[in-house]
């Protein structure tokens, strides 16, 4: 089993058993070469939880028991700024930023370099990640950010379940379903449905049922997607967790169907499921850049949404390609990527799909 396969799988195990986090925070910590990290959630006007290990742990609560996010000027940075993947934050932030008030607490702990990312949630909160790095170790390495993306993905989707369920255990399937607040279903390792909650009816135009007990959406070219999905979440395939974009349809609002395989413990709570089924209704927030949500659940390079974010406003592949920088065929080997990871043929399609989820 590779090493990404192995925190991916720690990652989506901390999202039903949040006392995994710490040792998911500690792994990516120590891959990146920081002493330690953080993960923190915010709502529409403070953090509402975090957690922390090492130093990072102490550097937190002086933050939140200083008051200090009340002047912190990251947040309203980032909305001006979106990002996608992980950055270093004296590379992302200005100078003045870079240097506030968070950042001279981190330095009084023997902190210098810090690494983090910022992902936006359906629900309007933000869950933040922090990484930071000793002064006597030096810089980050170079191809840190690189590194770190491989892991961005999952940690979206992994924070998106466990702000769902308000970062608490769920003590058994029935409850975890109904903790989620949105349509979902557990099904087997055959791909059959074993327990879904009374929600998974209020989308019975988008998810329907199939032979042998089996779950699809009613589009083909969704269903195409959801139906390799799992089929690789049923294997022992890298990355199998998946999130596939389904648009807005007469009455019905587009919405995300996230596919997430349950292993170990994560498994056990499910009664031996072996996938996550979970239809969330996407929906603008005033916080949340709602371009970033699309995104990020897609599994974008950064070239990919800076492509589709350029396409959405109403540029054509060639002044698209023209604004980046890039040859025109490099904007198309991007565009062929975004089609396949969004379930789209056509540049017309996939600009439909975003605007008609209202979300741009």
């Amino acid at each position: 089993m590779s090493i990404l396969r192995d925190v991916a799988d720690d990652i989506y195990e901390a999202a039903f058993d949040p006392e995994r986090w710490p040792r998911v925070i500690d792994r990516i910590s120590l891959r990146s070469g920081a002493e330690s990290g953080g993960m923190m959630v915010f709502d529409s006007t403070r953090p509402i939880r975090n957690l922390a290990t090492g130093r990072t742990a102490d550097l937190l609560a002086k933050v939140s028991e200083g008051g200090h996010w009340k002047l912190d000027r990251r947040i309203p940075f980032f909305f001006a700024n979106p990002l996608s993947g992980f950055v270093i934050a004296d590379e992302y932030f200005s100078p003045e930023i870079a240097q506030d008030e968070t950042a001279m607490l981190g330095q009084a702990l023997g902190f210098d370099q810090q690494a983090g990312t910022i992902i936006p949630m359906p629900t309007g909160e933000l869950v933040v990640f922090i990484l930071n790095r000793l002064r006597e170790e030096g810089r980050f390495d170079p191809s840190l950010t690189a590194a770190l993306n491989e892991f961005h993905p999952h940690l979206a989707r992994s924070a998106y379940l466990a702000a769902r369920l308000r970062m608490e255990r769920a003590l058994s399937a029935v409850a975890a379903l109904q903790a989620l607040g949105v349509p979902a279903a557990v099904l087997s390792g055959k791909g059959r449905v074993m327990a879904s909650n009374a929600l998974i009816e209020s989308v019975s135009q988008t998810l329907i049922p199939l032979a042998f007990g089996g779950l699809g959406l009613a589009r083909p070219a969704n269903n195409k997607l959801l139906q390799e999905a799992l089929t690789a979440a049923q294997g022992d395939q890298e990355a199998a967790a998946r999130s596939i974009p389904v648009p807005a349809e007469d009455d019905w609002p587009a919405m995300i169907v996230h596919v997430v395989p349950l292993r170990r413990s994560a498994s056990d709570i499910f009664s031996g499921a072996a996938i996550l089924i979970a239809a969330v209704t996407v929906s603008a927030s005033r916080l949340v850049p709602s371009l970033q949500v699309l995104m990020g659940l897609f599994d974008l390079t950064p070239a990919e949404v800076k492509l589709a974010a350029a396409l959405a406003s109403g540029l054509s592949l060639e002044q698209a390609a023209a604004q980046a920088r890039i040859q025109k065929t490099t904007a198309r080997t991007h565009l062929d990527g975004i089609f396949r990871k969004t379930g789209t043929r056509r540049q017309g399609q996939l600009v439909a799909l975003l605007k008609g989820a209202q979300l741009l």
